[in-house]
């Protein structure tokens, strides 16, 4: 809760403008007025204003300080479509399709970040993640030089004594299967960014193995320590270190005597599986049996942050990854 207040309070500062798609949505209604009560972020609500209006009214919301656009009658849609064309023009998108498919908030959301009036977009309470992520790939892409999207899970942990003050990231818990060595290496240096810009930490990233510097020989091994070396050249600046066991990353003791020198062996606060199944089963298991609290999937690896949220989201949980989100995009 601490560290939730501090990306809160990180967030008001920033003063972000986030898009939500989902503007007749009971939760999201109910999350903006908490968003602007506390002044987490400026907010658009996407939808028919009539019913908008209807449904706030209905709930209880107060949503006066929210900004409320009909992405069909809007007057930025002729200049929307117009990037659309340009951006899809590969791909043979003609004017008449591009307006047509801004009647879609999913798609008109992801057009207001690339036109630079949001910086960030959250939606999936009523939608399936491939609705909402398919117009961020389609028009928003990916960073420069990074080529897979990936999903953080941010871990707070009752024991104080592992990570950041019992705050750890873990990825990749909810998008990519089986990552190659060079998707491995992305991995690794978006989500040191990803806990850098949203939790504050100065990440210290372990690349988790069945193996720690050697002691195995397997493809998968190998895979790993690739990925370890691609990582550290891509971003020289960060502490990133593998391949190494989960208690060599976590336990000070095992990582002096398994991994000795290592900057990350023993205080690692970044864990990257080798691949989706570990991550996802990883997570989990940290979640039940220890009783940590998972906030995420947070989506990394995007232009800008686009965050996919559960059909049985919460109102909290809304406020939250809109925290999160204007934290991500500093």
């Amino acid at each position: 809760m601490e560290l939730l207040n501090q990306i809160k309070e990180q967030a008001r500062k920033l003063n972000r403008t986030i898009v939500l798609p989902e503007g007749e949505e009971i939760r999201t209604l109910k999350a903006t007025d908490i968003i602007l009560k506390e002044g987490i972020a400026k907010i658009v609500l996407l939808g028919d204003p009539g019913k908008i209006e209807h449904e706030a009214e209905k709930c209880g919301a107060k949503i006066e300080g929210a900004e409320v656009i009909n992405p069909k009658t809007s007057g930025k849609r002729d200049s929307y479509a117009d990037m659309m064309v340009e951006i899809r023009k590969k791909k043979g998108l003609t004017k008449e399709e591009a307006l047509e498919m801004l009647n879609d908030p999913l798609v008109y959301g992801p057009m207001m970040i690339k036109a630079g009036d949001a910086d960030g977009e959250i939606a999936g309470a009523i939608n399936a993640t491939g609705d909402v992520l398919r117009p961020a790939f389609q028009f928003v892409k990916t960073m420069p030089g990074v080529s897979v999207v990936s999903g953080a899970f941010m871990m707070f942990l009752k024991d104080k004594s592992f990570g950041h003050d019992g705050v750890l990231v873990f990825a990749d818990c909810a998008v990519m299967p089986d990552p190659d060595a060079q998707q491995l290496a992305e991995i690794a240096v978006t989500t040191a960014k990803t806990a850098k810009a949203i939790v504050g930490l100065e990440p210290k990233v372990a690349m988790l193995s069945f193996s720690t510097k050697g002691s195995a020989k397997h493809d998968l091994v190998d895979k790993v320590a690739q990925a370890t070396k691609l990582a550290q050249s891509m971003a020289p600046d960060l502490k990133i270190d593998g391949e190494m066991q989960l208690d060599a990353a976590l336990v000070k003791e095992v990582g002096e005597l398994k991994a000795p020198g290592s900057e990350v062996a023993g205080q690692a606060n970044v864990l990257v599986f080798p691949g989706l199944e570990a991550g996802n089963i990883g997570y989990k298991l940290v979640q039940r049996l220890a009783g940590a609290e998972a906030v995420g999937p947070v989506l990394q690896g995007m232009a800008a942050p686009i965050n996919d949220l559960s059909r049985g989201c919460s109102v909290s949980d809304i406020v939250n990854m809109v925290a999160i989100t204007a934290n991500q995009a500093q």
